[in-house]
């Protein structure tokens, strides 16, 4: 049985997390599927657009499998850690656009997995949290480095620090998703979003994400200068023409890609 499904159609994958009875919870099997499924998808030149669920009603992914965390020596924990942060980071390093789809509970593993992906929406049902310090743990997929980045800092350390579930409607005001819909609509509202995304101009998409994702780690000036160099690169491109000319002819844009 494959804990992560994939499908694939008008170049969307949609990739599910499938451990219902068990809340779709991320253990070592999930993540090593997780890991394989994006490296195809990258290089997957039928696919533009990549959205994130989970299987159910109930559930994003619950948190990490914690049958599998009671064990582990610190040694292990460590690599556990670094493990789980590389699956994670290849998400959020992924060239093309990932959509996270939160039909339900994301805590912990689930909530880190929903903050690599670059964008979140979020049933009306959904619940976020990083409950690890009630476990007498931290957050170790990389919570505690994105979660303050997207939401700053104070906010970060309130939902870390008190391990407390957040509902949609506050995730929505913290700027944690930039969606909410209700349950029945979530999966409509990720394809039209996945749609008007890949009617955009794939080399512009690619380039808006480094620019965001790698600028964001850089000085400002130093972003600045990239984002500069990103927009020349761009203005060599047939696809440039296409769109500015699409645009002056009020038609819509045939973009190749070149």
């Amino acid at each position: 049985m494959s804990y992560v499904l994939v499908e694939k159609a008008d170049r969307i994958a949609w990739v599910t997390l499938n451990r219902p009875e068990k809340l779709n919870a991320l253990n070592n099997e999930v993540l090593q599927e997780l890991e394989r499924v994006f490296a195809d998808l990258e290089q997957d030149a039928e696919v533009g657009v990549v959205v994130v669920t989970g299987a159910g009603e109930k559930a994003f992914v619950a948190g990490a499998d914690i049958s599998e965390l009671k064990s582990l020596d610190t040694a292990g924990a460590r690599v556990q850690a670094l493990g789980g942060q590389a699956v994670f980071q290849r998400i959020e390093s992924m060239p093309k656009p990932v959509i996270a789809a939160v039909n339900g509970f994301a805590l912990g593993g689930g909530c880190e997995l929903a903050l690599a992906c670059h964008i979140r929406i979020a049933s009306e049902n959904a619940r976020f949290g990083l409950p690890e310090v009630s476990l007498g743990i931290i957050p170790g997929y990389g919570g505690t480095q994105r979660l303050p980045r997207l939401v700053g800092k104070g906010v970060a350390l309130d939902l870390i620090l008190s391990g407390e579930m957040t509902p949609a409607a506050d995730a929505l005001r913290m700027g944690l998703v930039s969606r909410v819909v209700p349950l029945a609509d979530l999966k409509a509202t990720a394809e039209k979003l996945a749609k008007t995304i890949l009617s955009r101009g794939p080399l512009a998409l690619r380039s808006a994400l480094a620019a965001v994702n790698e600028g964001s780690e850089m000085p400002q000036e130093q972003g600045l200068q990239y984002e500069a160099a990103l927009f020349g690169l761009l203005a060599a491109t047939t696809d440039m023409q296409e769109g500015m000319g699409a645009f002056l002819e009020k038609r819509p844009a045939a973009f190749k890609g070149l």
